[in-house]
C-alpha cells in the first residue's frame, strides 16, 4: 500500500475512533455524587416551599380560630339579649294580664246582706255595688297583690267594674253576687289588710255584707281574653331608641 493510502486508512480509523469515543462519553451516566447533589438539592427546594405553605395554613388557621371566637362571643352576646328582652317580654305580659299565672294569695267570696232591712232603710244599702268591689281592689293593690281576678275575669289596666242594673259590669262581662275575688300576693298580708280595724271589711260588714276571705298556697288565675284596642294612646318614640 502507498504511503498516501496509509494516512487515509489512518484518518478514518482516528475518525471512527473519536466519533465513539465521543458518543460513550455522551451516554455515560452521571456518577453517584452528581445525583446525591442534584437530590439534596431538589430535595432543599421542596422542604423550602413546604415549609412556607405550612407557616401560611398556619397563619390561615390562626386567623380562621379568632373569627370563630369572635363569632362565639357575638353569638353569646346575641343570645345574652334575647334572653333578656323574653324576659322583659314576659315581664309585661304579666303586668298586662296577658298571661296565665299562679302564686300564693287569697280568695275573698262577697255576698249580698241576709240583714232584715230596717224600715225606711234604703234596701240598696245592703247589697254589693262597684264601689264596694273597687274598694276591695284598691285594698289588695295597695297591699301588694301582682295580679287580680274577679269571678275569673282577669283585671287590667282597661277593667271596668261598675253597676249595670242589678249586676256588676266587669271587662263587659255582667256579673252578680256573689263574687269571688282572687288575688295573688304574700297570703298574709293581703288578709292582714283587709282584716284591719276600720278597714274595707268592717265597712262592708256594718251593713252585713258577707265577706268570706281565705288565704292560698297557690291559686292560678287566667289570662285577660278581651281585646286591647289604643286608638288615641301611642308609645312616645326617645330620641336615641
Amino acid at each position: 500500500m502507498s504511503r498516501r493510502g496509509s494516512q487515509v486508512a489512518l484518518t478514518i480509523i482516528f475518525v471512527l475512533f473519536g466519533f465513539m469515543l465521543a458518543t460513550q462519553l455522551r451516554v455515560r451516566p452521571s456518577s453517584p455524587g452528581s445525583v446525591h447533589y442534584q437530590r439534596a438539592e431538589e430535595l432543599a427546594l421542596l422542604l423550602g416551599a413546604t415549609e412556607e405553605e405550612r407557616d401560611r395554613l398556619r397563619d390561615e388557621v390562626r386567623a380562621l380560630r379568632d373569627q370563630v371566637a369572635e363569632a362565639m362571643v357575638a353569638t353569646e352576646s346575641t343570645e345574652s339579649q334575647v334572653k333578656v328582652l323574653q324576659e322583659e317580654l314576659l315581664k309585661a305580659r304579666v303586668l298586662a294580664g296577658l298571661t296565665e299565672v299562679k302564686g300564693p294569695g287569697v280568695t275573698l267570696e262577697m255576698h249580698d246582706s241576709k240583714k232584715e232591712i230596717p224600715p225606711g232603710q234604703d234596701p240598696n244599702l245592703f247589697i254589693i255595688h262597684d264601689d264596694d268591689v273597687l274598694a276591695v281592689i284598691n285594698e289588695l293593690l295597695a297591699s301588694g297583690a301582682e295580679a287580680l281576678a274577679i269571678n275569673g275575669q282577669r283585671v287590667v289596666a282597661t277593667t271596668e267594674i261598675r253597676c249595670a242594673g242589678a249586676v256588676i259590669m266587669i271587662n263587659g262581662v255582667r256579673l252578680a253576687p256573689p263574687l269571688v275575688i282572687q288575688a295573688i300576693g304574700d297570703p298574709e298580708t293581703l288578709h292582714n289588710a283587709l282584716r284591719m280595724r276600720g278597714g274595707v271589711v268592717d265597712n262592708l260588714s256594718f251593713w252585713g255584707i258577707e265577706i268570706k276571705i281565705k288565704m292560698e298556697q297557690e291559686i292560678t288565675l287566667p289570662a285577660y281574653t278581651g281585646t286591647l284596642n289604643f286608638r288615641f294612646a301611642k308609645p312616645v318614640q326617645k330620641e336615641g331608641s
